[in-house]
């Protein structure tokens, strides 16, 4: 039996590094984002709380980052916590709360930002987050804003139709203030209006969704308007590097006609 493991092992690893140099021979993805979906039933399998997957996909973040970044992906976008995440129980709510803390405790703390130049923002109405997270995303920012060379984006509290709304209302003020006329709003302007406007390129060319489930769950609804769907049939905390490897090969394959 553990000759059995030890063989299936060594095969995974040589299989990991031959498909890592195949991946590292073609075009890389400048954005990725991706949907944490799956922690609950994790959970739920391992006879634990629903809370006790979050703090495990939490964790299970740093690692997913580390293998975008030795892939020298330019932008990851996380879909963290939805607008719509504020209905669970009180008690799930509490503790999603904790692990972003605890995460952005950990940046701060780390010093991979300063290695990597990482800008970290969030996107989202973050004034629904409860005021210890905005201090800690404040600082966080305040602290990263020189970096360019990578940006992580952490959707907490986001909705891709809010979002859409906010630049809307934007749009409108500029208008009632006789800054803007109504024909002169574009795509472009309105692009210059969402929460992902400070990036190089707002479009991800690849959105992951873990759990085996088909849907974008209001996830950067304007941005994906062509970007390459992969649905992973894995929960969140038992993603692998090399399940990204396979994502990121697949998308290398693809011909992208942005509808031409």
């Amino acid at each position: 039996m553990l000759k059995d493991i030890l063989t299936t092992l060594g095969v995974y690893k040589v299989y990991g590094r031959w498909l890592k140099n195949q991946v590292k021979g073609a075009e890389m993805p400048r954005h990725i984002g991706i949907i944490l979906d799956g922690n609950r039933r994790w959970a739920r399998g391992q006879n634990m709380d629903p809370w006790e997957g979050h703090w495990a996909g939490g964790e299970h973040v740093k690692e997913f980052l580390k293998w975008c970044l030795n892939l020298n992906i330019n932008t990851v976008t996380l879909y963290a916590f939805s607008i719509e995440n504020f209905k669970r129980t009180e008690k799930e709510v509490e503790e999603l709360m904790k692990v972003y803390e605890k995460a952005l405790k950990d940046v701060l703390a780390s010093d991979v930002v300063e290695k990597y130049k990482v800008r970290v923002m969030a996107i989202g109405r973050r004034n629904l987050l409860p005021e210890n997270l905005q201090t800690l995303i404040a600082e966080i920012e305040e602290r990263t804003k020189k970096y360019d060379k990578f940006y992580l984006n952490v959707a907490l509290a986001y909705s891709g139709r809010a979002e859409i709304v906010d630049a809307a209302k934007e749009l409108a003020e500029l208008v009632k203030e006789k800054k803007l006329e109504p024909e002169q709003i574009n795509e472009e302007l309105i692009e210059e209006h969402l929460y992902t406007k400070y990036l190089p390129q707002q479009e991800p060319d690849l959105i992951i969704r873990t759990g085996n489930e088909s849907r974008l769950s209001n996830f950067l609804l304007w941005q994906a308007a062509y970007s390459e769907l992969f649905i992973v049939d894995v929960y969140w905390p038992d993603f692998r590097e090399i399940d990204l490897q396979r994502v990121v090969r697949n998308y290398q394959r693809r011909n992208r006609r942005h509808g031409k």
